[in-house]
C-alpha cells in the first residue's frame, strides 16, 4: 500500500519507524514547520523530520492544508491510506476523503474520553487510573470517528506526561502493526464511539503552570505531573520563577503558600501548605539554575522555609 504519514510530536516517532521498516511504500512524511529553538531561536526541525530525512524520505511541512497547492501536491501522491499520529494540524474534509482507506489516527487516550489536543495531560489531571491508545477512522468531528482498535495502559502514581508519552508511543506503533493489515484487508468493522461518554481537553498554555496554592494539594500534584516537562508548574521566589518538577500530596493544612519544614518520615523535607493538604516538594529548579532536590535548594536559600509563596488567583 502507498502510505502518507503525518505526525509532529515525540509520540509519532515509533509509529514512523515501524512504517519505515514495514512492507508498505511510505511515499511522504507530513509534519509541522521547523520551530525556533535555543538561545538564538534559530529554526530547528522536529524529530519526525530528522528521522524521515535520515531514511531519504520526502518531507512536507505545510503550516496548514488550506492552500490549494498543498492539497494538489497531496492528491498527486495518490495515497491508499493516511496514517496520522499527533500532527497538531486540522485536516480538512478534502484530505479525509482523499485516500480509499481513509485517514486513521493514533490517539493517546481511551476514546471517547479525553478527545482533543491534550489527552495525556487530561488523563492525569482527571486522576484516571487507566489511559491507552485508540486507533480511529478520522471524520470531521474532533476525535469522534469510529474506533478500529484500542489498548489500555495503567497510569502509575509517579507518571508524568513525559513518562506516559514514552509508554504509549511504542504501544501505538505495535497496535498499528496489528490493526493496519486487518483494516486494509477489510476484515475490521469500525465501532462508533458512545457520545454520552465523551470528554474534551484543550490546548495547555504556559500561564496554566502558575500554581494557585488555594487549590488542594492533590490537584496541584496532578498538575505538576501533567505539566511536566511543559509548561511545568511554577511559583515565584525572590522575583524569579521557581519550577516545581516533582512533588507529592500530603495530609495537613494551614496558610496557602506557606513553606514549612516537614517531619523526617513525611516523604519530603519541605512542603507548601495549600487549600487542602500540603504539597511535599521533592525537586525544584530556580530560574537560571539547574534542577535540584528541594532540600538542597532550601539549604542555599536563606529564609525559604517559613516564607509565603505568591498564589495565582
Amino acid at each position: 500500500m502507498r502510505i502518507v504519514f503525518m505526525g509532529a510530536a515525540d509520540f509519532s516517532v515509533p509509529t514512523l519507524e515501524w512504517l519505515i521498516g514495514s512492507e508498505h511504500e511510505l511515499i511522504a512524511i507530513y509534519t509541522q514547520p521547523d520551530r525556533p529553538a535555543g538561545r538564538g531561536r534559530a529554526p530547528s526541525p522536529l524529530v519526525v523530520k530528522e528521522v524521515a530525512l535520515e531514511h531519504g524520505l520526502k518531507v512536507v511541512q505545510p503550516p496548514s492544508f488550506k492552500e490549494p497547492v498543498v492539497m494538489e501536491s497531496l492528491s498527486r501522491l495518490r495515497p491508499d491510506v493516511i496514517v496520522v499520529a499527533a500532527l497538531g494540524i486540522i485536516l480538512p474534509p478534502e484530505v479525509l476523503a482523499l485516500p480509499p482507506f481513509g485517514c486513521i489516527n493514533l490517539h493517546p487516550s481511551l476514546l471517547p474520553r479525553h478527545r482533543g489536543p491534550s489527552p495525556m495531560q487530561g488523563a492525569i489531571l482527571a486522576g484516571d487510573e487507566w489511559t491507552g491508545v485508540s486507533i480511529m477512522l478520522m471524520e470531521e468531528g474532533v476525535d469522534s470517528g469510529p474506533i478500529l482498535s484500542q489498548r489500555r495502559v495503567a497510569i502509575e502514581p509517579q507518571d508524568t506526561t513525559e513518562s506516559l508519552t514514552k509508554k504509549l508511543a511504542p504501544i501505538a506503533a505495535q497496535l498499528l502493526e496489528e490493526t493496519l493489515p486487518l483494516w486494509l484487508s477489510r476484515s475490521l468493522a469500525p465501532q462508533p464511539q458512545p457520545e454520552a461518554d465523551a470528554t474534551y481537553t484543550k490546548l495547555i498554555s504556559k500561564e496554566e503552570g502558575e500554581i494557585d496554592w488555594h487549590l488542594s494539594a492533590l490537584e496541584i500534584w496532578r498538575r505538576v505531573r501533567a505539566f511536566y516537562p511543559w509548561p511545568s508548574c511554577y511559583t515565584w521566589w525572590q522575583g524569579k520563577m521557581l519550577k516545581v518538577l516533582e512533588a507529592i500530596a500530603l495530609p495537613g493544612g494551614g496558610e496557602p503558600g506557606r513553606v514549612s519544614a516537614l517531619a523526617p518520615d513525611a516523604g519530603a523535607a519541605l512542603g507548601v501548605e495549600t487549600g487542602d493538604g500540603i504539597l511535599g516538594l521533592l525537586r525544584v529548579q530556580l530560574e537560571g539554575r539547574k534542577a535540584m532536590s528541594a532540600e538542597e535548594f532550601s539549604r542555599g536559600q536563606r529564609g525559604f522555609a517559613g516564607a509565603i509563596l505568591p498564589s495565582r488567583r
